[in-house]
């Protein structure tokens, strides 16, 4: 139905106007997104699988609590290498290849895993791993964001968020399934068995079509507007998203040949020197905006809670291995639930409000997660039964919070941010910032609360998220419904008071020309 026909004319009855119909989803933009994301099920299987196998894998090498630690960690410090090389390798081969080089290496650190014969020979599996891991962490995001149309971004960019869970859920189901088998066995199967997803997903990616903005950025218009036609919710979408790239590429809108010349720019050091040597008063807010919710993500100790559920667990009161598998296998089904949840939330709710409830829940969760385990730990002799049930409620409590919100709109936000010739290194270092953090909190968690005791460590982490709420508020705008090339009209000079009446105060007829005007500027 056209817009004309839903003009009523003289002598039209108020109950015979039908109001026009909103476009369906489009269903191969959620292909390519669903495809694209299940590369994140590596990183999510990696994380929970690791959290129970540690258990015999300390048993069976005989290995010290910090080279345990060491062992569960250093997979994010390692991942910095992939992520550091992801933004140049996706310029250069696409967004496509990219995501089957992560399913790739991450194929050989798998099968290295589950081989392992020792600690050093486990080791070099991670790192070989943890390559695999960080080219997927930046890839997969940045890719689903450039091929979803405006109207279904926060969802189809929450996807990667989505099948982490998935595969965290996967991992706790593997620990608790492969138990009871022999303690020289049974972590290595576990492991090796993460090589499995990767093989259908290095193959699966290749039906995929590639990013219509890695192909302008190639000077291939006619194969871009052909993947922005199949991508967006109407041909005048698909129009508006090929000038709007056109023009953050630089390419001069009267060009429209399937081939075209792009003005030659240095994607080199000129990207490192607008990002952090010269930035923009725009484009130092996005940045700020960007490392800080990576950092928060992880400095509020999901990871902790996540790869130490059973030795959590056992400090609450349960015993048993077997239980204590169980118990994991109950998180992992709780973020997956909620994560779910959130993906049909962040197009309707928005990014803003639903960060700030979330991160204001693990607040109160956070406090009463360390109350508790404070006063299990100071009755080691006594069993505290409300102790026990208000940690195990609240651990339960942080994890659906934060998939609601802090997990998913993390890798959303940060992918839909940066201007386009920023967007493979600006992403890349964020990934930097979660992983580092990340990984200085896996590695140090047995020994802060050796130090602190496990009750304290959790109210650290509770002071870290109050900081955390503190910065959302006051630094991070609304994106909701934005172009990806209209986001540099939020940036810059953002006032919290009015961010949403900014938003709504820019009409659809007005947002094209001042995002090029804008854009222009940014240049």
């Amino acid at each position: 139905m056209s817009e004309m026909d839903a003009i009523p004319t003289p002598g039209t009855k108020y109950s015979d106007i039908v109001a026009p119909q909103k476009p369906p989803r489009n269903k191969f933009a959620f292909g390519c997104a669903v495809l694209a994301s299940m590369t994140s099920i590596l990183l999510g299987y990696d994380i929970g699988v690791m959290s129970g196998a540690a258990i015999f894998i300390q048993s069976d090498l005989k290995i010290s609590d910090v080279q345990l630690e060491v062992l569960i960690g250093i997979l994010n410090v390692y991942s910095l290498i992939g992520s550091a090389a992801a933004g140049r390798t996706s310029d250069w081969i696409g967004r496509r290849y990219t995501i089957v080089l992560a399913a790739v290496i991450f194929f050989i650190g798998a099968i290295l895993m589950g081989f392992a014969t020792n600690y050093a020979f486990l080791m070099v599996g991670r790192f070989v791993a943890g390559i695999g891991v960080g080219y997927a962490l930046m890839i997969a995001p940045v890719y689903t964001a450039e091929v979803s149309p405006a109207s279904a971004r926060g969802f189809l960019t929450s996807l990667p968020e989505v099948f982490i869970n998935i595969g965290i859920l996967l991992g706790y189901v593997s620990n608790w399934a492969l138990a009871h088998l022999n303690d020289n066995l049974n972590w290595r199967l576990m492991l090796g068995l993460g090589a499995v997803p990767s093989v259908f997903l290095g193959l699966g990616v290749l039906a995929m079509p590639e990013s219509p903005r890695w192909l302008i950025m190639q000077g291939r218009l006619g194969l871009a507007r052909k993947v922005l036609l199949q991508t967006s919710d109407t041909k005048e979408e698909a129009e508006l998203r090929l000038a709007d790239i056109k023009e953050a590429a630089g390419i001069p809108q009267e060009l429209t040949a399937d081939i075209v010349e792009v003005p030659k720019r240095n994607q080199g050091g000129g990207v490192w020197k607008e990002l952090l040597f010269s930035p923009t008063p725009a484009v130092r807010h996005v940045l700020i905006a960007a490392i800080g919710i990576h950092f928060f993500q992880q400095a509020t100790g999901i990871d902790a809670v996540v790869l130490y559920s059973p030795r959590i667990f056992k400090k609450a009161g349960i015993k048993k291995k077997s239980s204590l598998l169980g118990a994991t296998v109950a998180v992992g089904f709780v973020k997956t639930c909620f994560i779910l949840v959130a993906t049909f939330l962040l197009d309707k709710v928005g990014r803003r409000p639903l960060l700030l409830t979330s991160v204001g829940g693990m607040i109160i969760s956070l406090i009463g997660l360390a109350f508790g385990l404070t006063i299990v730990d100071h009755n080691p002799n006594k069993t505290v039964l409300w102790a026990i049930i208000l940690s195990i409620t609240m651990i339960l409590a942080y994890v659906a919070l934060f998939s609601i919100g802090m997990g998913p709109i993390t890798w959303v936000y940060s992918s839909e941010i940066f201007p386009l010739r920023l967007r493979a290194q600006g992403c890349s270092m964020g990934v930097a910032v979660n992983r580092v953090t990340s990984g200085v909190i896996s590695m140090t968690f047995i020994s802060l609360t050796d130090a602190i005791t496990i009750g304290g460590a959790f109210f650290l982490f509770t002071g870290v998220a109050v900081v955390a709420w503190v910065f959302f508020y006051t630094l991070l705008p609304e994106t909701q419904g934005r172009n990806l090339e209209d986001m540099s009209i939020l940036f810059g000079n953002f006032n919290w008071r009015s961010s949403r009446k900014m938003d709504d105060g820019v009409s659809d007829s007005n947002k094209g020309k001042v995002q090029l005007t804008n854009l222009k500027d940014e240049a």
